[in-house]
């Protein structure tokens, strides 16, 4: 291309894609000044204004302000340190699009009230320290604060969202935040610590406790479709009893079934598996095993059996 060649900003315009008004507008900002004037007194360019037109037209699809843009072309910012700064800056604005994104789905599909939706919405957009505040009050309550005994077990049960959550994360995170603001559901958590504790009074934790005990000796009969009511459930009923009362250093009775039968109601609260399936997915971890149907089958066939 020849060096020397002048353009007027209707060629311009034609060479660039852009209007003939968008080029006008450049100049007059002096971003892209004339080189010249025809002598009719019309603006004319050089092939460096091509070049320059086309950075200022990648620049403004990214949405950086005129006066940046004026920096980059005029060689006051690189283009590096430039382009790292609006990375950042988009990153941001994505992560509060999907923020919003995901409070909009999760008010759609649970047909929310505004109030609930104002919930769910500033939920979303608490920061790191603030949901790490959340978390660390409602586990505070259901391991009553520092232990030792309980330390494994609690970073089990902390959400850690992670800086570039996917949608589901997001939308996990904000109902997993609702339920642990559920004083009740606090209330229940604490309950089965309080169990689990009694339970490992004689051991050191952590021991194989009452849930994983049922749920491995059920697991086969589940499998074989098996009835909590046939003769089967004798014996997984015994062999289920007899570890259990070794764990806690108690006779196998009737008083040690009636206490079994109090963990298993409360472990298979609806609440206990929403929490652990939302923890799950913040944390990016597989889905939890379910344990419910384990526990409710050997909670009938143990009830049965077990005199009032």
């Amino acid at each position: 291309m020849d060096g020397g060649t002048l353009y007027s900003i209707g060629e311009l315009a034609r060479r660039t894609g852009l209007t003939v008004k968008a080029v006008r507008f450049y100049s007059d900002c002096g971003i892209v000044p004339p080189t010249g004037r025809s002598p009719a007194g019309y603006r004319l360019y050089d092939t460096g204004a091509v070049a320059r037109l086309g950075l200022v037209r990648t620049l403004r699809d990214l949405g950086l302000g005129l006066p940046t843009i004026r920096r980059v072309v005029d060689g006051e910012l690189s283009l590096d340190q430039v382009a790292a700064a609006h990375a950042e800056a988009l990153a941001v604005q994505i992560r509060v699009l999907r923020l919003r994104r995901a409070v909009a789905t999760a008010v759609a599909r649970r047909g929310s009230t505004p109030e609930e939706m104002d919930l769910m919405h500033r939920l979303a957009r608490l920061s790191e320290d603030e949901r790490r505040r959340l978390t660390g009050d409602f586990l505070d309550s259901v391991f009553g604060g520092p232990d030792d005994r309980l330390a494994g077990i609690r970073r089990t049960m902390t959400p850690e969202l992670p800086d570039d959550p996917e949608d589901e994360q997001i939308e996990a995170w904000i109902e997993l935040a609702e339920l642990v603001r559920d004083p009740e559901f606090g209330a229940l958590m604490r309950r089965l610590t309080e169990l689990h504790l009694a339970d490992h009074a004689r051991t050191d934790l952590p021991r194989p406790h009452a849930v994983a005990i049922v749920r491995d000796q059920v697991a086969p009969a589940l499998a074989a479709g098996a009835d909590s009511a046939s003769p089967q459930a004798d014996a997984i009923v015994a062999a289920v009893t007899a570890r259990y009362a070794g764990l806690v250093g108690r006779p196998d009775d009737a008083a040690l079934r009636r206490r079994l039968l109090t963990v298993l109601e409360t472990a298979r609260d609806p609440r206990r598996q929403t929490y652990l399936r939302l923890l799950a997915v913040v944390n990016g971890w597989p889905p939890p095993d379910d344990p419910t149907p384990a526990l409710t089958w050997f909670a009938e066939a143990l009830r049965t059996r077990t005199p009032d």
